[in-house]
């Protein structure tokens, strides 16, 4: 990926020891971070920095991590990632239900954090970076067209969104419920399925035939891989 132009994170969490990890490392990579030891505060400074990310621990004193979501939902355009000590179905729902933008399980290595944040800034700004880039890949999203070493790929709308999506996203799982969202949109009232036709059509276009691009993991979705 190439330089980033100023991009500004709010970190969010009552223990002290991990916001100082977490801004140490993240600072390393070139961000411009903002520390905040809960939600009230977190809340205050979104308002003064408008971050472009967010990652924002769930289990916090007084207000918790899903009202401060709600809340820096409502302050502008802010990718959220949210982080908790629970593996639960009905949390992660509840958070994304609430826009959060990913979800993340502790403990968690620095790297797979610093990847989601990678991914949700692709997604969220691209007007930010110098130009988006994934692997062989090029992503022109101005003018809608991907590249793969150079070559412009011949996509309808719709394998433009798809590749893109699973592109930013290379390296995570993704489901096909999260893929129909995401591509398709929230309403879309087909049959899931239609994920599989359109993945088939990349695979044939981008010469994957023996799927080392795009894996399929059993029953859980699909991951691009660039190794």
């Amino acid at each position: 990926m190439k330089q980033l132009k100023g991009i500004k994170l709010l970190l969010v969490d009552d223990e002290p020891t991990i916001l100082q990890f977490l801004e140490l490392g993240l600072l390393n990579e070139g961000f411009e971070v903002t520390t905040a030891p809960d939600g009230m505060t977190a809340v205050t400074l979104a308002k003064q920095i408008q971050p472009h990310v967010a990652v924002l621990d769930v289990m916090m004193p007084g207000m918790d991590g899903f009202e401060v979501c709600r809340m820096l939902k409502k302050i502008g355009n802010i990718a959220v990632i949210m982080l908790t000590a629970k593996d639960e179905v009905d949390d992660r729902v509840k958070g994304l239900t609430l826009g959060a933008d990913d979800y993340m399980v502790k403990p968690f290595s620095f790297e797979e954090l610093l990847a989601r944040i990678h991914a949700r800034i692709r997604n969220h700004f691209p007007h930010l970076m110098e130009e988006v880039t994934a692997g062989p890949f090029s992503i022109d999203d101005r003018r809608k067209e991907i590249s793969l070493d150079r070559r412009v790929l011949e996509l309808s709308p719709t394998e433009y969104e798809l590749l893109k999506f699973l592109l930013i996203n290379h390296g995570l799982v993704l489901s096909k419920a999260l893929i129909l969202d995401k591509v398709w949109g929230y309403d879309f009232g087909g049959d899931e399925n239609i994920v599989e036709v359109y993945i088939r059509s990349l695979r044939d276009k981008l010469n994957d035939r023996e799927h080392r691009l795009i894996r399929t993991i059993r029953g859980a979705g699909y991951r691009v891989d660039f190794t």
